[in-house]
């Protein structure tokens, strides 16, 4: 069945996944050399990539931890920076499956899936395009971690070559685009005001929880 879906896809976009797919493996490499940079065994960041596979809450979790923050903060970080997938649930629940195949569905839902799964002209191929980016960036997720850990055993400090910013470049070139709408801007800039102020005086991990306030804001 998904043979049939997926050769309805045309080639520029099977490209197209497969580019997206392997620029999220480049950026597993940088989570992989960071985790093990940090003091992680191997195992936190596989088993956060494969059950997880959510790339900036799985950011945010080691991040967090490494700074000396409390875990339980780390994870209701990762978990309100994932309440996206709420209404992504409710956009793909038809491209998802049913039954067995609904479970795995929900699993590979991220950004890159829903992205090119609603950009597809047909169901057939919104169907593919969602299965086929899903389950690539499941593969490559955790290959790229585990390339990473390599990478981050022979090289103790990776900001030397930068891979620590790699993944928030990635997310600024992201948001930017987002910013043009004003309501947008006023927000992100209250809450960015809101988290930088509180860092001198709060634990590491809830600064990111208080600039949820910062949604409230809007322009006059």
């Amino acid at each position: 069945m998904f043979k049939q879906h997926f050769s309805s896809l045309t080639s520029d976009t099977i490209k197209a996944l497969l580019l997206v797919c392997l620029a999220v493996g480049v950026v597993g490499v940088s989570y992989g050399s960071l985790a093990m940079a940090y003091g992680f065994p191997l195992w936190v960041p596989l088993a956060l990539s494969t059950l997880v596979l959510a790339g900036a809450s799985e950011f945010m979790f080691i991040g967090i931890v490494a700074s000396g923050g409390n875990p339980l903060a780390a994870a209701v970080a990762g978990l309100l920076v994932n309440a996206r997938h709420l209404p992504f649930g409710v956009t793909v629940r038809e491209l998802v499956g049913t039954r067995t195949a609904s479970f795995f569905g929900c699993h590979i839902m991220n950004d890159e899936s829903v992205v090119f799964g609603l950009a597809q002209p047909t169901p057939e191929q919104r169907k593919a395009a969602y299965w086929l980016c899903g389950l690539g960036i499941a593969l490559l997720w955790p290959l790229g971690v585990v390339v990473g850990a390599g990478v981050g055993k022979l090289l103790p400090a990776p900001e030397t070559i930068g891979l620590d910013a790699v993944f928030p470049a990635i997310l600024l070139a992201l948001v930017l685009p987002a910013l043009k709408k004003k309501t947008t801007l006023i927000r992100a800039a209250s809450g960015a005001v809101l988290s930088l102020a509180a860092v001198p005086f709060t634990p590491v991990g809830l600064p990111v929880l208080l600039s949820l306030p910062g949604l409230l804001m809007r322009k006059k």
